[in-house]
């Protein structure tokens, strides 16, 4: 292929150089203008990658594409089931080219009979035929990727289950990550889940060949990011988010260049790939909850194949509340991270029905024994706000006869009316506040427990600038606290209709409503089981 501009500066002992070193090439953009760069990378990369002992290779490959196609031509044999639904796009691939693709898919399918759904499998193997010597170096390449065994790793999905927790994992990336590209998109798609599921098909084949792929999810937000920047002031112009989306990958040359892309991308402070396969876990373990592990073609979406209607989790018929619309509600529900967003609505607790008063203990019998909820305040003047909690009410107890913080990194506190804002735990705004210090060991939430641990943060532990910037939540007979430290996002006392909002450093919020303010309703809302 031609480069696709001047010859890159790459260094003549690259390939003996250490892994560190060759990230930081990555991050100048050393490989971005060098197809023949990348062609002496790739292969030396995925060598270096742990992989099951019994793994098919460069021999293996020419051995069973001997047998399979040594008297019948390619055409005769249909793909892998396993492919149903999926693109597979052959990136300027010449007409040998695409027949040997079609090859080493169907050997991969033969040889791999464990995959049962593996939509980026076609676009990575036509990328890596690019890149290798011949079909049986590039079927070697692909085949060490399946059968990795990394710790804490997985370069390529092969099950809708992990495909699917891949696309929530991006989703709650994207909602931490790009917040004002998450509300312009949650303000024009009916269902932001399904936006957020097409990620791969930005990337794949939405970018254009010379653009760098090699790290999805960075590359993914920078892209949501650029397409925020780039959006009209009062957002996409059609109903068809994902369309203008795609539209816009497609022609991202004409936004952003390589270099500026690898940029912004370098430039987002993921967490580390431990805390996203702990995430990618806990997605899983919920998706398992809800019954969702196979592909179910018949409640798909737009006839894609991708994501079940089931994400539509709050129904725009069936939903009710005195507190917010549908619309607010569905909202709010997008800036959950999603193993709850999986989940619809489920009303705890009103003070129009069940009382105003904290002393009878009626609000945290109501809501004892739900992990997270979520807490709604209409005011006497027309606005709302409340908190994303991520902890059970009854963790107050712990703390005998004070009142004392509990909850996670994973609580926020919003506005709905009259603007809508979220504003989560200091620490993910500004993370050069604290310095994180690893775990020595990361649990997955168990089926019986779901989200009681944060897969974000509570698994880590912080060298916090002070106790302040971890007050979550509080809970007495006397009132509940949201936030602390100079000040308390949300304050109601024991009557449940006087409250008070002010800046606090938990959460770094302005004043949530009007500072004193009197209720006029309050709800809370726990996550209805399948």
């Amino acid at each position: 292929m031609p480069e696709p501009r001047g010859p890159a500066r790459i260094p003549r002992d690259v390939l003996g150089r250490p892994p560190k070193e060759l990230k930081r090439l990555a991050r100048e953009g050393c490989w971005a203008g060098s197809h023949a760069g990348r062609a002496r990378l790739y292969p030396r990369l995925i060598q270096r990658v742990s992989c099951r002992l019994v793994t098919p290779d460069a021999l293996v490959y020419r051995d069973v594409a001997g047998r399979l196609f040594g008297k019948r031509s390619v055409s005769s044999h249909p793909l892998p089931e396993f492919l149903e639904g999926c693109p597979v796009p052959t990136y300027c691939l010449s007409p040998h080219g695409v027949t040997a693709l079609k090859k080493i898919l169907i050997c991969v399918g033969a040889l791999f009979p464990d995959i049962t759904h593996s939509p980026l499998l076609p676009a990575l193997a036509a990328l890596l035929l690019h890149y290798s010597e011949d079909e049986a170096q590039c079927f070697e390449s692909l085949s060490r990727l399946i059968a990795s065994n990394a710790p804490h790793a997985a370069y390529i999905d092969q099950s809708f289950l992990a495909h699917q927790a891949s696309c929530m994992t991006f989703g709650d990336l994207a909602s931490k990550h790009c917040p004002a590209a998450h509300k312009l998109i949650a303000g024009a798609a009916a269902n932001v889940l399904e936006v957020y599921s097409e990620w791969l098909s930005w990337l794949f084949p939405g970018l254009p060949l010379a653009s760098p792929v090699k790290v999805l999810y960075r590359i993914a937000l920078a892209l949501l990011k650029q397409f925020r920047l780039s959006a009209a002031p009062a957002g996409p112009q059609g109903s068809d988010v994902k369309a203008e989306l795609q539209a816009f990958v497609s022609n991202i040359a004409q936004h952003v260049s390589v270099d500026k892309l690898l940029e912004r991308a370098f430039g987002i402070r993921l967490f580390s790939r431990k805390e996203i396969w702990l995430l990618h876990m806990a997605n899983r373990k919920a998706l398992v909850e809800r019954g969702i592990t196979v592909v179910q073609r018949s409640r798909t979406l737009s006839g894609t194949g991708s994501r079940p209607s089931f994400h539509l989790a709050v129904d725009m018929q069936k939903f009710s509340s005195s507190t917010v619309t549908a619309q607010e509600m569905r909202l709010v529900w997008s800036w959950l991270p999603e193993r709850f967003s999986l989940f619809p609505p489920l009303l705890l607790f009103s003070t129009s029905q069940d009382g105003c008063s904290l002393q009878r203990v009626k609000f945290y019998t109501c809501c004892e024994g739900y992990e997270p909820t979520v807490l709604l305040i209409k005011t006497t003047e027309g606005e709302v706000c409340g908190a994303f909690l991520s902890s059970d009410w009854a963790e107050r107890k712990k703390s005998g006869a004070t009142s004392g913080f509990f909850g996670t990194g994973e609580c926020f506190v919003f506005t709905v009316r009259p603007e809508a804002e979220r504003y989560e735990w200091v620490l993910i705004q500004k993370p050069e506040l604290a310095k994180a210090v690893p775990p020595k060991h990361l649990a997955v939430p168990s089926a019986q427990g779901r989200g009681r641990l944060s897969p974000f943060l509570a698994t880590r532990h912080f060298l916090l600038p002070s106790k302040t910037a971890s007050m979550f939540m509080s809970g007495s007979r006397d009132g509940i606290v949201i936030g602390g430290g100079g000040g308390q996002a949300l304050s109601l006392d024991a009557s449940l209709l006087r409250g008070h909002t002010e800046r606090c450093e938990t959460f770094d919020n302005p004043p949530l409503c009007q500072e004193n303010f009197q209720v006029q309703l309050l709800e809370v809302w726990g996550f209805q089981s399948a």
